[in-house]
Protein backbone atom coordinates (compact mmCIF):
# COMPACT_ATOMS: atom_id res chain seq x y z
CA UNK A 1 0.00 0.00 0.00
CA UNK A 2 2.70 2.27 0.72
CA UNK A 3 6.01 0.72 -0.75
CA UNK A 4 6.99 2.84 -3.91
CA UNK A 5 5.35 5.55 -3.07
CA UNK A 6 8.52 7.71 -1.70
CA UNK A 7 8.19 7.06 2.36
CA UNK A 8 11.80 6.28 2.13
CA UNK A 9 12.90 5.86 5.46
CA UNK A 10 10.72 8.03 6.94
CA UNK A 11 9.10 5.94 9.36
CA UNK A 12 11.74 3.46 9.66
CA UNK A 13 12.81 1.78 12.99
CA UNK A 14 16.04 3.98 12.38
CA UNK A 15 13.94 6.79 11.89
CA UNK A 16 12.20 6.21 15.35
CA UNK A 17 15.44 6.38 17.24
CA UNK A 18 16.69 9.18 15.19
CA UNK A 19 14.01 11.57 16.25
CA UNK A 20 14.47 9.91 19.84
CA UNK A 21 18.07 11.39 19.70
CA UNK A 22 16.45 14.63 18.44
CA UNK A 23 14.52 14.99 21.86
CA UNK A 24 17.24 13.83 23.85
CA UNK A 25 19.23 16.42 22.50
CA UNK A 26 16.25 18.82 23.17
CA UNK A 27 16.44 18.61 26.49
CA UNK A 28 19.93 18.96 27.03
CA UNK A 29 20.18 22.34 24.98
CA UNK A 30 17.05 23.74 26.72
CA UNK A 31 18.38 22.67 30.27
CA UNK A 32 21.74 24.38 29.02
CA UNK A 33 20.72 27.26 28.30
CA UNK A 34 17.97 27.41 31.64
CA UNK A 35 21.14 26.39 33.37
CA UNK A 36 20.53 23.41 34.45
CA UNK A 37 23.48 21.24 32.84
CA UNK A 38 26.32 22.61 31.82
CA UNK A 39 26.57 23.98 28.07
CA UNK A 40 29.63 21.60 27.00
CA UNK A 41 27.75 18.87 28.15
CA UNK A 42 24.98 19.58 25.90
CA UNK A 43 27.08 20.14 23.20
CA UNK A 44 28.84 16.59 23.73
CA UNK A 45 25.30 14.96 24.00
CA UNK A 46 24.45 16.87 20.17
CA UNK A 47 27.66 16.09 18.66
CA UNK A 48 27.34 12.25 19.33
CA UNK A 49 24.20 11.95 18.89
CA UNK A 50 24.67 13.42 15.54
CA UNK A 51 26.82 10.54 14.68
CA UNK A 52 25.91 7.88 16.89
CA UNK A 53 25.63 4.44 15.13
CA UNK A 54 22.89 2.82 17.80
CA UNK A 55 22.17 -0.98 17.22
CA UNK A 56 18.25 -0.75 16.53
CA UNK A 57 17.90 -4.61 16.06
CA UNK A 58 19.63 -4.86 19.73
CA UNK A 59 17.61 -2.12 21.50
CA UNK A 60 14.16 -3.36 19.88
CA UNK A 61 15.37 -7.09 21.57
CA UNK A 62 16.23 -5.23 25.13
CA UNK A 63 13.25 -3.18 25.18
CA UNK A 64 11.06 -6.14 26.23
CA UNK A 65 12.90 -6.34 29.63
CA UNK A 66 11.61 -2.44 30.25
CA UNK A 67 8.34 -2.59 28.24
CA UNK A 68 9.26 0.12 25.81
CA UNK A 69 12.67 0.80 24.17
CA UNK A 70 13.46 4.09 26.03
CA UNK A 71 15.34 2.25 28.71
CA UNK A 72 18.06 0.26 26.60
CA UNK A 73 17.97 3.55 24.05
CA UNK A 74 19.34 5.95 27.13
CA UNK A 75 21.40 3.35 28.05
CA UNK A 76 23.02 3.12 25.19
CA UNK A 77 23.55 6.97 24.21
CA UNK A 78 24.92 7.15 27.74
CA UNK A 79 27.40 4.95 26.70
CA UNK A 80 28.32 6.58 23.61
CA UNK A 81 28.28 10.10 25.60
CA UNK A 82 30.54 8.68 28.25
CA UNK A 83 32.96 7.65 25.69
CA UNK A 84 33.42 10.90 24.24
CA UNK A 85 33.40 12.60 27.64
CA UNK A 86 32.48 10.87 30.89
CA UNK A 87 31.49 13.91 32.81
CA UNK A 88 28.36 14.87 30.28
CA UNK A 89 27.02 11.39 30.51
CA UNK A 90 26.11 12.30 33.50
CA UNK A 91 23.41 15.27 32.20
CA UNK A 92 21.59 12.80 29.30
CA UNK A 93 18.08 12.07 29.89
CA UNK A 94 18.58 13.94 33.59
CA UNK A 95 15.46 14.24 35.02
CA UNK A 96 13.41 12.72 32.21
CA UNK A 97 10.59 9.41 31.71
CA UNK A 98 10.69 6.89 28.89
CA UNK A 99 7.18 8.63 27.65
CA UNK A 100 8.58 12.17 27.16
CA UNK A 101 10.95 10.99 24.67
CA UNK A 102 8.99 8.23 22.59
CA UNK A 103 5.82 10.44 22.54
CA UNK A 104 7.60 13.70 21.53
CA UNK A 105 9.67 11.19 18.91
CA UNK A 106 6.30 10.38 17.58
CA UNK A 107 4.79 13.64 17.53
CA UNK A 108 7.90 14.77 15.08
CA UNK A 109 7.95 11.81 13.24
CA UNK A 110 3.74 12.54 12.77
CA UNK A 111 4.23 15.92 11.90
CA UNK A 112 7.10 15.28 9.16
CA UNK A 113 4.58 12.60 7.67
CA UNK A 114 1.45 14.61 7.60
CA UNK A 115 3.52 17.41 6.25
CA UNK A 116 4.31 15.20 2.99
CA UNK A 117 0.58 13.76 2.79
CA UNK A 118 -0.30 18.02 2.61
CA UNK A 119 1.96 18.51 0.07
CA UNK A 120 0.79 15.56 -1.63
CA UNK A 121 -2.77 16.61 -1.06
CA UNK A 122 -2.52 19.77 -2.93
CA UNK A 123 -1.52 17.94 -5.91
CA UNK A 124 -3.99 15.82 -5.88
CA UNK A 125 -6.65 18.89 -5.07
CA UNK A 126 -4.66 20.80 -8.18
CA UNK A 127 -5.07 17.78 -10.61
CA UNK A 128 -9.04 17.67 -9.46
CA UNK A 129 -9.31 21.01 -9.99
CA UNK A 130 -8.21 20.95 -13.41
CA UNK A 131 -10.58 18.03 -14.28
CA UNK A 132 -13.46 19.71 -13.24
CA UNK A 133 -12.88 23.15 -14.52
CA UNK A 134 -12.27 21.43 -17.85
CA UNK A 135 -15.17 18.80 -18.02
CA UNK A 136 -17.63 21.37 -15.57
CA UNK A 137 -20.20 20.62 -18.54
CA UNK A 138 -19.17 17.39 -20.45
CA UNK A 139 -22.67 15.58 -19.57
CA UNK A 140 -22.41 12.00 -18.03
CA UNK A 141 -24.34 9.30 -16.52
CA UNK A 142 -25.15 9.99 -12.58
CA UNK A 143 -25.46 6.87 -10.75
CA UNK A 144 -27.62 6.04 -7.15
CA UNK A 145 -27.47 2.34 -6.11
CA UNK A 146 -25.23 1.32 -9.20
CA UNK A 147 -28.15 2.34 -11.08
CA UNK A 148 -28.73 5.57 -13.83
CA UNK A 149 -30.01 8.25 -11.94
CA UNK A 150 -29.65 12.00 -13.22
CA UNK A 151 -27.18 13.30 -16.01
CA UNK A 152 -24.56 15.19 -14.00
CA UNK A 153 -21.55 16.50 -15.51
CA UNK A 154 -17.77 14.57 -14.77
CA UNK A 155 -17.01 18.20 -13.88
CA UNK A 156 -19.28 17.97 -10.71
CA UNK A 157 -17.48 14.18 -10.02
CA UNK A 158 -14.45 15.47 -10.09
CA UNK A 159 -15.71 18.64 -7.83
CA UNK A 160 -17.43 16.18 -5.02
CA UNK A 161 -13.77 14.19 -5.14
CA UNK A 162 -11.96 17.18 -4.78
CA UNK A 163 -14.37 18.47 -1.80
CA UNK A 164 -13.13 15.51 0.35
CA UNK A 165 -9.68 16.27 -0.37
CA UNK A 166 -10.32 19.53 0.69
CA UNK A 167 -11.98 18.60 3.75
CA UNK A 168 -8.91 16.35 4.23
CA UNK A 169 -6.39 19.07 4.14
CA UNK A 170 -8.14 21.13 6.68
CA UNK A 171 -7.59 18.25 8.85
CA UNK A 172 -4.21 17.92 8.25
CA UNK A 173 -3.17 21.27 8.81
CA UNK A 174 -5.40 21.36 11.95
CA UNK A 175 -4.03 18.15 13.45
CA UNK A 176 -0.62 19.22 12.75
CA UNK A 177 -0.49 22.55 14.23
CA UNK A 178 -2.12 20.71 17.21
CA UNK A 179 0.96 18.05 17.87
CA UNK A 180 2.33 18.53 21.59
CA UNK A 181 5.58 18.05 22.91
CA UNK A 182 5.76 15.73 25.61
CA UNK A 183 7.37 16.85 29.06
CA UNK A 184 5.53 15.39 32.71
CA UNK A 185 8.25 13.41 34.50
CA UNK A 186 7.64 10.60 36.26
CA UNK A 187 3.71 10.77 36.78
CA UNK A 188 3.06 14.30 35.00
CA UNK A 189 4.68 16.64 38.20
CA UNK A 190 7.90 17.64 36.41
CA UNK A 191 9.23 16.69 39.79
CA UNK A 192 12.61 15.36 38.45
CA UNK A 193 13.24 18.47 36.42
CA UNK A 194 12.22 20.52 38.74
CA UNK A 195 14.80 18.92 41.44
CA UNK A 196 17.46 18.85 39.25
CA UNK A 197 16.97 22.79 38.87
CA UNK A 198 16.80 23.58 42.36
CA UNK A 199 19.86 21.55 42.89
CA UNK A 200 21.69 23.93 40.55
CA UNK A 201 20.00 26.93 41.99
CA UNK A 202 17.45 27.31 39.18
CA UNK A 203 13.77 28.33 40.43
CA UNK A 204 12.46 29.75 37.52
CA UNK A 205 11.27 32.75 35.78
CA UNK A 206 11.29 35.73 38.71
CA UNK A 207 7.66 36.62 39.51
CA UNK A 208 6.33 33.82 36.92
CA UNK A 209 5.96 30.01 36.48
CA UNK A 210 8.36 27.82 38.35
CA UNK A 211 11.31 26.06 36.48
CA UNK A 212 9.04 22.69 35.36
CA UNK A 213 7.00 25.36 33.40
CA UNK A 214 9.77 27.25 31.85
CA UNK A 215 11.38 24.23 30.43
CA UNK A 216 8.47 22.79 28.63
CA UNK A 217 8.23 25.93 26.94
CA UNK A 218 11.71 26.02 25.76
CA UNK A 219 11.59 22.41 24.70
CA UNK A 220 8.33 22.46 22.71
CA UNK A 221 9.61 25.56 20.71
CA UNK A 222 12.94 23.63 20.24
CA UNK A 223 11.41 20.50 19.00
CA UNK A 224 8.83 23.03 16.80
CA UNK A 225 5.77 20.92 18.44
CA UNK A 226 2.57 22.59 20.56
CA UNK A 227 3.25 23.39 24.05
CA UNK A 228 0.88 21.54 25.95
CA UNK A 229 -1.16 23.32 29.13
CA UNK A 230 -0.30 19.86 30.69
CA UNK A 231 1.60 16.36 30.26
CA UNK A 232 -0.55 14.19 28.36
CA UNK A 233 0.83 10.93 29.34
CA UNK A 234 -2.86 9.67 30.35
CA UNK A 235 -4.73 11.93 28.32
CA UNK A 236 -4.53 10.64 24.68
CA UNK A 237 -6.54 13.00 22.79
CA UNK A 238 -3.83 13.94 20.54
CA UNK A 239 -3.13 10.32 18.97
CA UNK A 240 -7.28 9.87 18.28
CA UNK A 241 -7.05 13.17 16.60
CA UNK A 242 -4.38 12.05 14.71
CA UNK A 243 -5.88 8.68 13.55
CA UNK A 244 -9.16 10.13 12.74
CA UNK A 245 -7.74 12.48 10.55
CA UNK A 246 -6.22 9.96 8.91
CA UNK A 247 -9.15 7.93 8.05
CA UNK A 248 -10.50 11.58 6.74
CA UNK A 249 -7.40 11.48 4.66
CA UNK A 250 -7.73 7.52 3.72
CA UNK A 251 -11.73 7.62 3.06
CA UNK A 252 -11.57 10.80 0.84
CA UNK A 253 -8.81 9.51 -1.47
CA UNK A 254 -10.91 5.91 -1.31
CA UNK A 255 -13.89 7.31 -2.58
CA UNK A 256 -12.01 9.11 -5.57
CA UNK A 257 -10.56 5.38 -6.17
CA UNK A 258 -13.78 3.84 -5.90
CA UNK A 259 -15.02 5.51 -8.23
CA UNK A 260 -12.51 5.16 -10.43
CA UNK A 261 -12.41 1.30 -10.36
CA UNK A 262 -16.21 1.69 -11.31
CA UNK A 263 -15.53 4.05 -14.04
CA UNK A 264 -12.72 1.56 -15.65
CA UNK A 265 -14.93 -1.36 -15.57
CA UNK A 266 -14.34 -2.76 -19.59
CA UNK A 267 -18.25 -2.01 -20.34
CA UNK A 268 -17.89 1.44 -19.17
CA UNK A 269 -14.43 2.38 -20.09
CA UNK A 270 -15.18 6.10 -19.20
CA UNK A 271 -11.74 6.81 -17.70
CA UNK A 272 -8.46 4.82 -17.70
CA UNK A 273 -5.03 5.08 -14.85
CA UNK A 274 -1.85 6.32 -16.35
CA UNK A 275 0.00 3.72 -18.07
CA UNK A 276 3.52 2.70 -16.82
CA UNK A 277 5.82 -0.18 -17.57
CA UNK A 278 4.63 -3.30 -15.75
CA UNK A 279 1.25 -1.81 -14.13
CA UNK A 280 -1.43 -3.01 -13.95
CA UNK A 281 -0.35 -6.43 -15.54
CA UNK A 282 -2.09 -9.84 -14.58
CA UNK A 283 -0.01 -13.12 -13.99
CA UNK A 284 -2.60 -15.13 -16.29
CA UNK A 285 -4.22 -13.17 -18.56
CA UNK A 286 -2.50 -11.27 -21.22
CA UNK A 287 -5.10 -8.66 -22.07
CA UNK A 288 -5.61 -7.03 -18.32
CA UNK A 289 -4.55 -3.47 -17.83
CA UNK A 290 -5.74 -3.11 -13.89
CA UNK A 291 -6.35 -0.20 -11.97
CA UNK A 292 -4.37 -0.57 -10.10
CA UNK A 293 -3.19 2.78 -8.23
CA UNK A 294 -7.15 2.78 -7.45
CA UNK A 295 -6.74 -0.61 -5.85
CA UNK A 296 -4.15 0.19 -3.50
CA UNK A 297 -5.77 3.59 -2.41
CA UNK A 298 -8.86 1.64 -1.48
CA UNK A 299 -6.89 -1.23 0.31
CA UNK A 300 -4.99 1.37 2.38
CA UNK A 301 -8.09 3.30 3.47
CA UNK A 302 -10.10 -0.03 4.24
CA UNK A 303 -7.22 -0.71 6.89
CA UNK A 304 -6.84 2.88 8.56
CA UNK A 305 -9.95 2.88 10.37
CA UNK A 306 -9.19 -0.37 12.28
CA UNK A 307 -6.01 1.54 13.10
CA UNK A 308 -7.68 4.52 14.24
CA UNK A 309 -9.77 2.32 16.13
CA UNK A 310 -6.81 1.07 18.02
CA UNK A 311 -5.51 4.93 18.70
CA UNK A 312 -8.98 6.04 20.36
CA UNK A 313 -8.58 3.04 22.49
CA UNK A 314 -5.47 5.22 23.50
CA UNK A 315 -8.18 7.19 25.91
CA UNK A 316 -9.03 4.61 28.22
CA UNK A 317 -5.06 5.38 29.82
CA UNK A 318 -5.64 4.54 33.84
CA UNK A 319 -4.19 6.20 36.55
CA UNK A 320 -1.41 8.69 35.34
CA UNK A 321 0.53 6.29 33.10
CA UNK A 322 -0.98 3.39 31.08
CA UNK A 323 0.17 -0.46 31.33
CA UNK A 324 -0.13 -1.97 27.55
CA UNK A 325 -2.12 0.83 26.58
CA UNK A 326 0.63 3.58 25.83
CA UNK A 327 2.43 0.30 24.04
CA UNK A 328 -0.48 -0.42 21.85
CA UNK A 329 -0.61 2.71 19.86
CA UNK A 330 3.31 2.41 18.73
CA UNK A 331 2.25 0.27 15.35
CA UNK A 332 -0.66 1.42 14.43
CA UNK A 333 -0.06 5.03 14.62
CA UNK A 334 3.15 3.89 12.45
CA UNK A 335 0.97 1.37 10.02
CA UNK A 336 -1.99 4.21 9.65
CA UNK A 337 0.23 6.79 8.70
CA UNK A 338 2.12 4.78 6.39
CA UNK A 339 -1.14 3.72 4.46
CA UNK A 340 -2.07 7.41 4.53
CA UNK A 341 1.28 8.75 3.06
CA UNK A 342 1.18 6.09 0.65
CA UNK A 343 -2.25 6.54 -0.48
CA UNK A 344 -1.93 10.12 -0.88
CA UNK A 345 1.78 9.53 -2.77
CA UNK A 346 -0.26 7.04 -5.02
CA UNK A 347 -3.53 9.47 -5.25
CA UNK A 348 -0.95 12.24 -7.09
CA UNK A 349 0.07 9.79 -10.03
CA UNK A 350 -3.43 8.55 -10.21
CA UNK A 351 -5.03 11.93 -10.66
CA UNK A 352 -2.32 13.86 -12.28
CA UNK A 353 -2.37 11.13 -15.18
CA UNK A 354 -5.94 9.91 -15.58
CA UNK A 355 -7.46 9.94 -18.93
CA UNK A 356 -11.46 10.94 -19.57
CA UNK A 357 -13.24 9.95 -22.48
CA UNK A 358 -16.32 12.22 -22.97
CA UNK A 359 -17.49 9.90 -25.93
CA UNK A 360 -17.65 7.15 -23.47
CA UNK A 361 -19.50 9.20 -20.92
CA UNK A 362 -22.17 10.39 -23.74
CA UNK A 363 -22.60 6.53 -24.74
CA UNK A 364 -23.27 5.51 -21.37
CA UNK A 365 -25.41 8.28 -20.75
CA UNK A 366 -27.55 7.34 -24.23
CA UNK A 367 -28.10 3.61 -23.28
CA UNK A 368 -31.39 4.07 -21.54
CA UNK A 369 -32.74 6.14 -24.32
CA UNK A 370 -33.79 8.72 -22.35
CA UNK A 371 -35.06 7.68 -19.33
CA UNK A 372 -32.32 9.10 -17.24
CA UNK A 373 -34.43 12.42 -17.52
CA UNK A 374 -37.48 10.60 -16.44
CA UNK A 375 -37.44 12.96 -13.61
CA UNK A 376 -37.73 16.02 -15.68
CA UNK A 377 -40.22 14.40 -17.66
CA UNK A 378 -42.54 13.89 -14.08
CA UNK A 379 -42.01 17.23 -13.42
CA UNK A 380 -43.32 18.90 -16.81
CA UNK A 381 -46.45 16.55 -17.12
CA UNK A 382 -47.22 16.78 -13.02
CA UNK A 383 -49.05 19.93 -14.11
CA UNK A 384 -51.10 17.95 -16.55
CA UNK A 385 -51.46 14.41 -15.00
CA UNK A 386 -50.76 15.09 -11.75
CA UNK A 387 -47.26 14.41 -9.81
CA UNK A 388 -48.41 10.53 -8.77
CA UNK A 389 -50.23 9.47 -12.27
CA UNK A 390 -47.28 11.22 -14.32
CA UNK A 391 -44.98 8.88 -12.36
CA UNK A 392 -46.73 5.93 -12.74
CA UNK A 393 -47.34 6.69 -16.70
CA UNK A 394 -43.60 7.48 -17.13
CA UNK A 395 -42.82 4.12 -14.81
CA UNK A 396 -44.51 2.15 -17.03
CA UNK A 397 -43.31 3.07 -20.29
CA UNK A 398 -39.88 3.02 -19.56
CA UNK A 399 -40.42 -0.76 -18.09
CA UNK A 400 -41.69 -1.42 -21.64
CA UNK A 401 -39.25 0.35 -23.60
CA UNK A 402 -36.73 -1.73 -21.26
CA UNK A 403 -38.37 -4.84 -22.56
CA UNK A 404 -38.01 -4.18 -26.55
CA UNK A 405 -41.33 -2.98 -26.42
CA UNK A 406 -39.75 0.07 -28.93
CA UNK A 407 -37.64 3.23 -28.04
CA UNK A 408 -38.70 5.15 -25.18
CA UNK A 409 -39.05 8.48 -26.63
CA UNK A 410 -41.38 6.41 -29.54
CA UNK A 411 -43.56 5.21 -26.56
CA UNK A 412 -43.67 8.29 -25.12
CA UNK A 413 -44.78 10.10 -27.98
CA UNK A 414 -47.94 7.20 -28.84
CA UNK A 415 -48.81 7.43 -25.28
CA UNK A 416 -52.85 8.21 -25.58
CA UNK A 417 -52.25 9.43 -22.24
CA UNK A 418 -50.14 12.50 -24.11
CA UNK A 419 -51.69 13.47 -26.92
CA UNK A 420 -51.49 17.01 -27.21
CA UNK A 421 -49.03 17.47 -24.39
CA UNK A 422 -45.71 18.35 -25.73
CA UNK A 423 -45.83 21.82 -28.28
CA UNK A 424 -43.42 23.09 -30.32
CA UNK A 425 -41.83 24.88 -27.76
CA UNK A 426 -41.66 21.84 -25.42
CA UNK A 427 -40.66 19.30 -27.60
CA UNK A 428 -40.01 15.68 -26.80
CA UNK A 429 -36.54 15.90 -28.19
CA UNK A 430 -35.41 18.91 -26.65
CA UNK A 431 -36.68 16.86 -22.85
CA UNK A 432 -35.03 14.20 -23.45
CA UNK A 433 -31.51 15.74 -24.35
CA UNK A 434 -29.38 15.19 -20.73
CA UNK A 435 -27.47 18.05 -21.64
CA UNK A 436 -30.93 20.43 -20.64
CA UNK A 437 -31.27 18.75 -17.58
CA UNK A 438 -28.23 19.62 -15.14
CA UNK A 439 -29.42 21.76 -13.29
CA UNK A 440 -26.67 23.91 -11.23
CA UNK A 441 -23.69 21.78 -11.65
CA UNK A 442 -21.53 24.19 -13.41
CA UNK A 443 -22.69 26.61 -10.34
CA UNK A 444 -21.51 23.92 -7.59
CA UNK A 445 -18.30 23.18 -9.74
CA UNK A 446 -17.69 26.79 -9.19
CA UNK A 447 -18.37 26.79 -5.13
CA UNK A 448 -16.16 23.57 -5.20
CA UNK A 449 -13.22 25.80 -7.37
CA UNK A 450 -13.29 28.85 -5.52
CA UNK A 451 -12.56 27.17 -1.94
CA UNK A 452 -9.91 25.44 -3.48
CA UNK A 453 -8.07 28.70 -4.98
CA UNK A 454 -8.71 29.99 -1.62
CA UNK A 455 -7.35 27.21 0.22
CA UNK A 456 -4.12 27.75 -1.59
CA UNK A 457 -4.20 31.46 -1.91
CA UNK A 458 -4.39 31.09 -5.85
CA UNK A 459 -7.02 32.85 -7.98
CA UNK A 460 -10.01 32.23 -9.43
CA UNK A 461 -9.52 30.99 -12.80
Amino acid sequence: MWAGAGLGGLLSDEAWVAAMLQVEVALARVQARLGVIPPPAAEVIARVAASARLDVADIARRARGAANPVVPFVQELTRAVAEADPDAAEYVHRGSTSQDILDSASMLLTARVLTRIEGDLARVADALATLAREHRATPMAGRTLTQHATPITFGLKAAGWLALVLDAVDRVRQVRASLPAQLGGAAGTLAAYEEYARSAGITGTPGGPGHGVDLLAGFSAELGLREPEAPWHAQRTPLADIGWALVVVTGALGKLAVDVLGMSRTEVAEVVEPAAQGRGVSSAMPQKRNPVLATVIVAAARQVPGYALMLGQSLLAEDERSAGGWQSEWQPLREALRLAAGAAGNAVELTEGLTVFPEHLSRNLAITGGTIVSERLNVALAPQLGKVVAKQLLARISLEAASGGGSFDDLLAAAPELAGSFSEDRAIHDLLDPSNYLGAAEDVVARVLRRHYASYGQEDR
